[in-house]
């Protein structure tokens, strides 16, 4: 992931990335799953990658996102339809296995939306937040991440 702006220095950010690695590393599990055609194990994935986004999303929609929502309208609206048509996929396989023989296939194009995503969010959404946030902005993006907390490990930097 991108490391060339040092947005990652600021812990919110930083927290954000981590959760992004571990969801490309996930994916790329579903992706190895649906070519042996283990479904149970597609779901499973799917249930940890939600895991790893529910906090994710609300510090960056209840934090980040309006913070930038002024300067960036159009740009943060799309973000967050994305996030909307993503959980949807990923909320099919909440309660179990989905039984439509075609969420496999739907599972893995979200994914490939959802890695382009991330790579939208970490090479533009975080550089720019570090050249446009007031630090009562980021105090803000922190309070969020302090209700919500992480699905991830603290980070051992």
């Amino acid at each position: 992931m991108c490391e060339y702006c040092g947005c990652q220095s600021l812990t919110s950010i930083d927290e954000l990335t981590r959760e992004h690695e571990a969801v490309v590393a996930l994916i790329s599990r579903v992706r190895t799953a649906r070519d042996q055609g283990d479904t149970v194990a597609a779901a499973g994935l799917a249930r940890r990658i939600a895991a790893v986004l529910a906090p994710h999303t609300q510090v960056e929609e209840h934090g980040l996102f309006p913070a930038m929502a002024d300067e960036f309208p159009d740009q943060i609206a799309a973000l967050e339809a994305e996030h909307r048509r993503i959980e949807a996929v990923l909320a099919e396989a909440a309660h179990g296995v989905p039984t439509d023989p075609a969420w496999p296939d739907r599972l893995l194009d979200v994914l490939a939306q959802l890695r382009d995503h991330i790579l939208r969010e970490q090479d533009g959404v975080f550089p720019a937040a570090l050249a446009t946030l007031t630090t009562e902005q980021w105090e803000a993006v922190e309070a969020v991440r302090a209700r919500t907390g992480s699905a991830l490990p603290p980070s051992a930097a």
